[in-house]
């Protein structure tokens, strides 16, 4: 297909770890036109002088945020943004034509006032927001192939429901039983500063960090898997910094309904689940995942395990945080919403080791 036939997009918040892996993939993939580029802290800089890696293959400076010229020059938008600002973008873009993708959590709740009990802020756009569908395309195709607006989902999210969500589905565990325990690469903080995430800091360390229920994630993973549950249900989530850049590992606990379940009778299940996923590869028996296979892909393997002394399952989930958890899932429903194959212009394989 020729250049003049590509899809022009425009990444606002370009600079940040989540905008450079979208800057990448555009770039490399057959079908788009990276257009326009959009940051506050970083105008007027040439996106090279930003990241020089990438100099010879985007020769863009990035611009001040301006609404009617990123409508008239994108068909496509991803947001790339600290939580509170997309929602005061979206809704001009989308009148003006635009199809968006949004990276923040914005659009992520189904009641707006979730999202501001969490994040805050005066919500005025609530027609807009009930129109957004969460990116998650294992669960939700269908309707992302329809959306003009899409709410990506977190990092912890992704890998926690893909691990949790044929367990819900099929009512196979308590539900209210469910513990996530999940690990993340410091990429997980965004590129600003932050003690914690520190060298000198992180590194040789291992530790929990809002405990509790008390992190943002939370909600968004209950309300997926309540709406899988057909039931509220609250879930205890416990993230985990690890001193490493990229991947995250999530393992769930669960007890069993029937305790008479044995590993092969999930393997077979979540196989069945996901048989038209290509970006989640269900492993072998006794075989658990590792960050390291996912880095730089969009894949997320999941290992499972079920314990008879206790009765319950165990999930081992793992993806890149910064592709399957962020740009490379934002990607995923953009090719889904284009009506092209989904895997296309994503990378399938990791460079080992």
């Amino acid at each position: 297909m020729g250049e003049t036939n590509r899809v022009t997009v425009g990444i606002v918040g370009a600079s940040g770890y989540g905008g450079v892996q979208l800057v990448r993939l555009i770039s490399e993939h057959p079908l788009l036109e990276l257009a326009y580029l959009g940051g506050e802290s970083t105008a007027g800089q040439s996106f090279s002088d930003i990241y020089p890696h990438l100099g010879h293959a985007v020769n863009l400076t990035v611009e001040a945020i301006d609404l009617e010229a990123i409508a008239a020059r994108c068909q496509v938008v991803f947001l790339s943004l600290p939580n509170g600002l997309a929602y005061k973008m979206a809704p001009t873009l989308l009148e003006k034509g635009c199809k968006v993708l949004d990276l923040s959590a914005d659009y992520r709740f189904f009641d707006l006032k979730t999202y501001m009990g969490w994040y805050g802020g005066d919500r005025t756009d609530k027609d807009v927001a009930e129109t957004a569908v969460y990116g998650l395309p294992e669960l939700y195709r269908d309707r992302i192939a329809e959306a003009q607006l899409v709410g990506c989902p977190g990092c912890y999210p992704t890998a926690s429901l893909l691990g949790l969500s044929p367990l819900l589905k099929q009512g196979l565990i308590v539900p209210e039983t469910a513990i996530i325990d999940a690990k993340s690469g410091t990429s997980g903080g965004g590129r600003q500063a932050k003690v914690g995430m520190l060298l000198a800091e992180a590194d040789s360390s291992f530790t929990a960090y809002n405990v509790g229920g008390r992190h943002r994630h939370t909600p968004e993973i209950e309300q997926i898997c309540s709406d899988l549950a057909g039931h509220e249900i609250l879930v205890q989530f416990t993230p985990h910094l690890v001193p490493m850049v990229r991947g995250i590992l999530a393992t769930i606990y669960a007890t069993l309904r029937d305790p008479g379940l044995v590993r092969e009778d999930l393997l077979t299940i979540y196989s069945a689940f996901y048989r038209n996923c290509p970006w989640v590869r269900i492993l072998p028996s006794g075989t658990y995942p590792q960050t390291k296979w996912a880095a730089g892909t969009n894949l997320c393997y999941i290992g499972l395990e079920v314990d008879p002394r206790t009765d319950r399952v165990i999930v081992m989930s793992a993806i890149d945080n910064l592709m399957k958890g962020q740009a490379g899932q934002a990607i995923q429903c953009l090719n889904i919403m284009m009506g092209w194959d989904e895997t296309l212009g994503l990378p399938k394989l990791t460079f080992y080791p």
